[in-house]
């Protein structure tokens, strides 16, 4: 490790977020050559796209809901290197004590201001987006373009990962509330990114309350096991804790039972705490359960509290949630709440989920395999297309300036997102022949089987700002609706989803056929 003299082991200002010095070694170094050897300003394309789904081992999702567009694009606004910085990328030493970084260059780097140039087109925030299919392609000055990967990269990858657990979450609850609790198990200040796609993938509230106040959200919460344990340790007791939260928040009472047993003690004390309640004119929201077999005690607790009278009380569930437990937890509260003589559908209905860990980490795919690739160069006459080969072949990108469509059939769903180059324009009065990506299979559909070709990529930053201000948080939301609503319901299913198409037209496979050397086998 070489560390810089007068900088040992500080964090300042030269690893500020809000710099172009949040990126990878690799992308100064690039455009530097870029710059020394006359093609930094050698216009090009970039497309970011992600080769395969979440897995999440037991479960899998066959779709994603992209998000972090608008965070990306905050960033672009503000990102600029400072005179500190400048001196400190100046002061950097490799091998041999020589300086890697030269002065023509971080100045070069000083003039990057609003991304002068730079084009990027995307698939708008909140929407469904599928596996090969570019959801941004970026175009501009090559040593710009390529200075932009990584911090594109971690805005989109990590965004698109939570929003997509969290639909997950959303459409396995049903119309249940489920808040994100995942604050303190997030990587650092990823939480923030984290609240905000989760919310634009479904939940109904967050306990981040700085995240979810900035997107004008109210908070939720409740409390937590060390509430009852200082008033035990105090001298009182979990009534008397009860008892001090309900008077505390009457209008917002949720008592949680598991401090010390949670039938024995903690739902009577509840159900007292809630009587005194009424009687001062307040109605209690429910009751927290966070350990024991979560589903079973849901159904007793349910029962208790609707014998007390509080039949509308909510019953919150948490602790290790995510899509595949709250699936079992329904499944068993179904089969446990008819042994018990109760309505199944009462005892669902007033559940909601509090989930954490498994939401703001993505537990079992903890990372979207997304990549930002060259697909062409301008040569003066058009997009010359860009290829990489790869000796593994589902690595091998599809060359060419592209644009995207969304073609749904007669029915009104989506039946595959087309990728072509980006001056085609589908009929959808005339037969569309599709082609896998990969390989040499194709699909023919009849103009009779196609109701709607639907362009997904709009320009959203160019003259060095955003084109259009942000939407708000219920419109990315209705997007994400809207998609998933016209998804057939393989695609949408928790275990082993249909894999959704993601096709070639005629023109973009001939074109990779082409730049690949490999002659089209027969017609398209």
């Amino acid at each position: 490790m070489t560390q810089i003299a007068g900088l040992e082991g500080k964090m300042s200002d030269h690893a500020g977020y809000a710099s172009l010095l949040y990126t990878d070694h690799y992308q100064l170094t690039m455009a530097q050559a870029y710059l020394q050897h006359g093609l930094a300003e050698r216009r090009v394309r970039f497309d970011a796209f992600f080769r395969r789904a979440p897995n999440y081992g037991e479960h899998q999702a066959g779709y994603a809901v992209f998000a972090g567009l608008e965070d990306l694009l905050r960033w672009m606004e503000v990102a600029r290197l400072s005179d500190a910085q400048a001196e400190t990328l100046l002061a950097v030493e490799a091998g041999g004590g020589r300086r890697p970084f030269d002065e023509r260059f971080v100045e070069w780097l000083r003039s990057r201001r609003g991304w002068q140039g730079v084009r990027v087109l995307s698939v708008a925030e909140g929407r469904v987006i599928h596996a090969e299919a570019p959801f941004v392609s970026v175009e501009g000055p090559l040593a710009s373009v390529q200075l932009l990967e990584t911090a594109l990269l971690n805005h989109l990858n990590y965004a698109t990962l939570v929003a997509t657990k969290a639909a997950r979450l959303r459409r396995i609850a049903g119309g249940a509330t489920v808040l994100e609790f995942g604050m303190r198990r997030a990587q650092g200040r990823a939480a923030e990114a984290g609240t905000r796609a989760a919310l634009i993938g479904g939940v109904d509230a967050s306990s981040n309350v700085s995240t979810s106040l900035a997107l004008g959200v109210a908070p939720r919460g409740t409390h937590a096991h060390s509430f009852v344990q200082a008033f035990i340790a105090s001298g009182a007791s979990e009534a008397e804790a009860f008892e001090a939260f309900a008077r505390s928040y009457p209008d917002d009472c949720v008592l949680l039972l598991d401090t010390v047993d949670t039938l024995g003690s903690g739902l009577p004390n509840a159900i007292a705490t809630f009587e005194r309640l009424r009687k001062r004119g307040h109605e209690p929201l429910g009751v927290r359960l966070d350990s024991g077999d979560l589903a079973h005690l849901a159904v007793l607790v349910a029962k208790e509290l609707d014998a007390a009278g509080f039949p509308d009380a909510r019953i919150t569930l948490s602790n290790q949630l995510d899509e595949l437990t709250i699936w079992q937890v329904r499944q068993q509260v179904e089969e446990e709440a008819r042994e018990q003589g109760q309505d199944p559908q009462r005892v669902l209905d007033r559940l909601a989920y509090g989930v954490g860990t498994r939401l703001i980490t993505s537990h079992g795919a903890p990372s979207l395999d997304g990549v930002f690739k060259l697909v062409a160069v301008e040569d003066g006459e058009g997009w010359a297309p860009s290829v990489k080969r790869s000796d593994t072949p589902e690595k091998a990108t599809i060359p060419g300036a592209k644009s995207l469509y969304r073609v749904y059939d007669a029915r009104g769903m989506a039946t595959a997102d087309l990728v072509t180059v980006h001056d085609e324009r589908p009929d959808p009065s005339a037969e569309m022949t599709l082609h896998h990506p990969r390989d040499a299979r194709r699909r023919r559909l009849p103009a009779h089987e196609v109701s709607e070709v639907e362009p997904l990529l709009e320009v959203v930053w160019q003259d060095g700002a955003a084109t259009a201000p942000s939407p708000d948080l219920s419109e990315l939301r209705r997007r994400r609706e809207r998609d998933e609503e016209r998804l057939d319901v393989g695609v949408r299913r928790l275990r082993n989803p249909h894999r959704y198409h993601v096709s070639l037209s005629a023109g973009l496979w001939r074109l990779k056929r082409e730049a690949l050397g490999d002659p089209a086998p027969g017609p398209a």
